[in-house]
């Protein structure tokens, strides 16, 4: 596990831009951590640390949660499974419509894990809990079991976790 102080300096690299993709909204910019080697290795580790052998296959949500995931299935030497906006898939097994922070959206997935796999589910930011909720349905529509869900970040004034349930995070805000 990473110390404190590694950790402090990783959710330092997070910039965050006001009114962007929308008004009234307040975006964090993880790209600056994720050029950074050492945060990013410190985050990943971080983020698997509760769940470690617990897990086939990491779920990782698009678009900066593929990012995550692909870097936490690496790490812990398991596959990955995509969870894409509607439409991106060729050939989607099931899709949920949810509602966002700023909107509407619709997601989907394959049917590429077996019945009864168990499932990390992996994504930058808990805001309000309608993607990763629908990410849970959509796991369980095609038969994984969701062994735990993990953030890099959650904007706790948004009340996610109400919706969501229990999800490690490694930053607040």
């Amino acid at each position: 596990m990473p110390t404190t102080e590694a950790l402090d300096r990783a959710e330092a690299l997070i910039t965050s831009i006001p009114d962007y993709p929308r008004e009234g909204v307040l975006f964090r910019d993880i790209t600056p951590l994720l050029a950074d080697p050492r945060a990013l290795a410190d985050v990943i580790a971080a983020l698997t640390e509760p769940f470690d052998g617990r897990f086939d296959v990491v779920a990782g949500i698009e678009a900066r949660g593929f990012i995550l995931a692909g870097a936490v299935a690496i790490a812990a030497g398991v596959g990955l499974v995509p969870i894409r906006k509607a439409g991106k898939l060729p050939r989607p097994a099931a899709s949920v419509a949810f509602s966002l922070e700023y909107g509407e959206a619709v997601i989907e997935i394959h049917d590429d894990i077996a019945p009864g796999t168990r499932v990390l589910l992996v994504d930058d930011v808990l805001a309000t809990g309608g993607t990763l909720c629908a990410a849970h349905e959509l796991v369980a529509a095609v038969g994984g079991e969701v062994v735990g869900t993990a953030v890099l970040m959650e904007l706790e004034a948004l009340g996610g976790r109400a919706i969501v349930g229990d999800v490690h995070t490694v930053f607040t805000a």
